[in-house]
């Protein structure tokens, strides 16, 4: 059995899975500027999974203010 190794990058429905919300809903919080934005991967918005991760742990404060 081979394991596949964590994905580095997430799209939009990935990235509001881990955060166990709808796609919409996690779109609505990047708009709003409460989560960060994509990044352009060629022509492909792609959520940096490790940056997801530290938002949902509260590792991405720092001084009060939001990392993105």
């Amino acid at each position: 059995m081979t394991t596949r190794p964590a994905p580095l990058f997430a799209d939009d429905k990935t990235a509001a899975e881990l955060f166990c919300m709808k796609r919409d809903e996690f779109r609505r919080l990047v708009d709003a500027g409460h989560l960060p934005g994509p990044r352009d991967l060629g022509g492909l918005e792609r959520w940096d999974v490790e940056e997801l991760q530290r938002i949902a742990r509260g590792d991405a404060m720092e001084g009060g203010g939001m990392t993105w």
